[in-house]
């Protein structure tokens, strides 16, 4: 029996990509993923994670790993078509994910509030045999999810320290981050327009975007 995982890293964030990781692995394997301390990558300190990240990968027998940069979330928010927003795009990307790896069964903590739905969509897009099981706070609950939690969240944690080094110290690019929120009011304080690595549909940005439209407007 083939098992994969499916999780995200920084759907929150302000700055810089969503990350999302699909990871298979032989049944067999499940247990020796608890025994080397695979959980919820929330839980693990990022030495941890990066540690545990590079044993799973040994384990598995695959992985895939994609990385949905901001202008494309701005696209299908700013669309705000309804049902095809950003949950409806994460679930495709994640069934992307799991159709390349061809589990027998997926676990998976689902974007959508609707677990049923989530659920059906994946298996829509996915034409042979698939149990999908999405729960809230699968990556606490199922191993193969942790696994795929750490993974993405690692490649993400790269990604926001490659963008500090290139634009300046943002932390960890947040909303709820008071230096990503400082960051943000410094940069717009000396550009006119949202950088590809922000992202613009986020309303920490929007309310900087609507000041600058505001600016021009008046004479």
């Amino acid at each position: 029996m083939r098992v994969a995982g499916v999780d995200e890293a920084g759907r929150g964030c302000a700055i810089g990509p969503l990350v999302i990781a699909c990871v298979l692995f032989n049944e067999e394997t499940l247990l020796i993923l608890r025994e080397i301390g695979v959980k919820d990558s929330k839980k693990l300190s990022a030495k941890k994670r990066e540690r545990l990240a590079e044993e799973i990968k040994e384990l598995a027998l695959d992985y895939k790993v994609f990385e949905l940069q901001p202008r494309t979330i701005d696209k299908v928010v700013f669309r705000s078509q309804p049902l095809r927003r950003l949950n409806y795009l994460e679930t495709m990307i994640m069934a992307k994910l799991v159709r390349e790896l061809k589990p027998d069964i997926v676990h998976m903590d689902p974007p959508d509030v609707d677990n049923q739905r989530c659920a059906k969509q994946i298996q829509s897009v996915i034409k042979y045999n698939l149990k999908v099981i999405c729960e809230p706070r699968a990556d606490a609950k199922y191993p193969s999810t942790g696994a795929a939690s750490i993974i993405a969240k690692v490649t993400r944690d790269q990604r926001i320290k490659e963008l500090n080094e290139l634009h300046g110290d943002f932390n960890s690019g947040y909303a709820s981050d008071q230096k990503t929120q400082k960051f943000i009011e410094n940069y717009f304080n000396e550009h006119k327009e949202c950088p590809d690595y922000m992202r613009a549909s986020w309303e920490t940005v929007q309310r900087y975007l609507r000041q600058l439209k505001q600016t021009k407007l008046t004479p």
